[in-house]
């Protein structure tokens, strides 16, 4: 029998994968999707987990700044789609036990204003990336191989300097210089421990700036209905322009794979070894092969039956919050994890979307999204540790817990096969492996084959779901093997 003929073919439905496949079939190629799980979204989905009757959780990411501040969900424009995008007065908090919570605000000047002492040194370390906010999100998103065009603009340069200097000084033993307080350093750290990786370091830094500038110049979206809204209006359009999706396939081999001039992977550069290490270029394969993961998330879904009760009122209309106390405790959880423990108090990020989508509550109950840093592989649960953990800043949290689940790290992958060990970052978080990429080289999304590209967060610009990384790599494919020069347009009326 022979095998069927797509024109593209794209393994995986991530934000990466489902980015490249809009952009690959809005050039008018015949594009199909396979996807292992039953469900698609990768990272970007919100299920019914059993734990309330109808409510759903998201399962991986909750909180989408770059769902308005990424160059491609810019142009993609969920907004103009239906896709309703929360912004919260507060974008995150940072709750204490002796004194007021850090808050800010999506108002650079509120929080400068409610931070004393500390307010000057907030607003000099943010105000120039806040200003040219389009430059920094085009310089943190770019592939990391040319200069965007927004960095060439007046200002442009200027502010690129601004987020590499900030970047040396947050990423070293130097973070502490600028302030005199612990409020507004552990606000930032807070917000750096979005990575899984030692503090200081370089690449959680420039993740902390990164968000730090996306809160105060676009702020901090919840998608109004979780995370599948945004996958939703991918898969709308995807098959709106010809696309097909196909669910519960797992690729194994790429002699499961229709005859396809291109294809388009969406998992981790091991997983491409799997599927096509035996026709891959040796010295490609090798630099797959040695690919790092890094350490791993355990997450847990509480159903609560009234607002977590923050010893801090204020904390309670931030829809993201984290838990971990001063920049010095927050520093040695996240140590102890890197040097392969499990930390006695672990920085808890916490998202509570009702906060902002007050449809996601059922009746009088609502969900509650939380994660954890622990060792790759990990199989603990983490269930009793958060719930002390938030106990800490909210007395009497226990008394609003009506149910709770937790995926150990070991068992991410069950859900996604890309969290190998736990690891929801698709590798190790360095400055390295986000600049360069999986290997050294000029062509990164290349995966060593012919018509092969790599469109997971694995490749540049890293993690997050921003869509760039499968608008880069189908950009390449279209100009390699398409000869398509142009870049489709991505409006909804396109």
């Amino acid at each position: 029998m022979p095998r069927e003929v797509r024109d593209a073919v794209v393994i995986g439905s991530g934000p990466g994968g489902l980015a490249g496949a809009v952009t690959l079939a809005r050039a008018g190629l015949d594009v199909l999707v396979l996807e292992a799980q039953p469900t698609i979204g990768g990272g970007a989905r919100t299920l019914d987990l059993g734990l309330a009757p109808g409510m759903r959780h998201d399962l991986c990411s909750a909180v989408h700044p770059l769902a308005i501040g990424s160059p491609f969900f810019r142009a993609f424009d969920l907004p103009a789609r239906g896709v309703e995008l929360a912004v919260p007065e507060i974008a995150y908090a940072q709750p204490f036990e002796q004194r007021d919570a850090g808050i800010a605000y999506q108002d650079l000047d509120r929080t400068a204003a409610e931070l004393g002492a500390d307010g000057p040194a907030w607003r000099s370390l943010l105000g120039p990336l806040v200003e040219q906010i389009d430059a920094v999100i085009a310089l943190a998103l770019g592939d990391h191989r040319t200069v965007p065009p927004e960095v060439l603009r007046p200002g442009g340069a200027r502010a690129a300097a601004a987020f590499g200097a900030a970047v040396l000084e947050q990423g070293t033993r130097a973070w502490d210089r600028r302030f005199s307080d612990q409020v507004a350093p552990a606000l930032l750290t807070g917000v750096a421990a979005h990575t899984i990786s030692p503090l200081p370091s370089l690449a959680a830094a420039g993740t902390a700036l990164l968000l730090g500038a996306l809160a105060h110049g676009v702020g901090w979206v919840i998608p109004v209905g979780g995370s599948q809204a945004i996958t939703d209006a991918l898969t709308d359009d995807l098959r709106a322009h010809g696309g097909e999706i196909r669910t519960a396939e797992p690729v194994t081999t790429w002699r499961q794979l229709p005859r396809a001039r291109a294809y388009l992977v969406d998992t981790t550069p091991r997983g491409l070894v799997d599927i096509w290490g035996e026709r891959m270029a040796p010295g490609h394969r090798a630099w797959f092969e040695r690919f790092r993961y890094g350490n791993a998330a355990a997450k847990v879904d509480f159903v609560l039956s009234g607002p977590v009760p923050w010893r801090d009122a204020r904390v309670g209309r931030a829809a993201t919050v984290h838990v971990g106390g001063s920049r010095a405790e927050m520093a040695a959880a996240e140590n102890a994890v890197h040097a392969g423990r499990h930390a006695d108090r672990p920085l808890t990020l916490v998202s509570d979307p009702t906060v902002a989508d007050p449809s996601r509550g059922t009746g009088d109950l609502r969900p509650l999204w939380t994660y954890t840093h622990v060792p790759a592989g990990s199989d603990v649960d983490v269930t009793e540790t958060v719930t002390g953990q938030i106990e800490r800043f909210a007395p009497g949290f226990r008394d609003v817990v009506v149910a709770s689940r937790c995926i150990p790290a070991r068992r991410m992958p069950e859900h996604n096969a890309n969290y190998v060990g736990g690891d929801i970052a698709g590798g190790a978080v360095t400055m390295w492996r986000m600049a360069a990429g999986p290997r050294a080289g000029w062509h990164v999304y290349d995966g060593g084959i012919p018509g092969v590209y790599l469109c997971s967060q694995s490749v540049p610009p890293g993690p997050g779901v921003h869509g760039m990384t499968g608008w880069f790599a189908a950009r390449r494919a279209l100009r390699d093997r398409f000869g398509i020069t142009g870049a489709p347009e991505l409006g909804p009326r396109g």
